[in-house]
């Protein structure tokens, strides 16, 4: 590897968009979205420095690190999993007319309220599903489980997500 910095900044650029959002729909607020995703990345780039593990798998390692990151929130801080309007819309909707955004902020806040009552590795599962758009295979290698298992709990994640409809 040549230039390190040139090669993180290519995966930084890959997967910020993703960690982030993925971030973003477990915790409380942008700020604290923002703060989990910059400790992700940088606790990301001491590892690619020190080169002790051969990550092969970078997607992979980053929502290991948000994931731990997001448990050590709840737990450090016991706060609940709510996110006002405002902040969805502020995030994700940024240069858009006032109509799209009052209906984009709706829909998030929705699906935020729908995810809020599923268990923690539902909610990932279904981020990472129909949001992040990994195939089962890739989530069953992110959550070191049989593909059959990750199609189980997608399947109960929906289930209960219509019963709440």
């Amino acid at each position: 590897m040549d230039n390190p910095q040139k090669e993180f900044s290519r995966i930084y650029d890959q997967h910020i968009g993703r960690i982030y959002r993925f971030v973003f729909l477990r915790v409380s607020s942008t700020e604290v979205a923002q703060d989990i995703t910059s400790e992700t990345f940088s606790r990301a780039w001491s590892s690619f420095i020190r080169q002790k593990n051969e990550v092969k798998n970078w997607l992979a390692f980053l929502y290991q690190i948000a994931r731990n990151l997001i448990v050590d929130f709840y737990r450090d801080r016991d706060r609940l999993q709510v996110v006002s309007a405002n902040a969805v819309t502020d995030s994700f909707v940024a240069g858009i007319d006032l109509e799209e955004k009052a209906a984009l902020s709706s829909e998030m806040l929705q699906i935020k309220q729908a995810l809020s009552k599923l268990g923690q590795e539902q909610q990932e599962v279904v981020i990472w599903r129909y949001l992040d758009g990994l195939s089962n295979k890739e989530i069953a290698q992110l959550l070191d489980k049989p593909e059959g298992t990750v199609r189980v709990i997608i399947h109960r994640a929906l289930e209960s997500l219509k019963a709440q409809l």
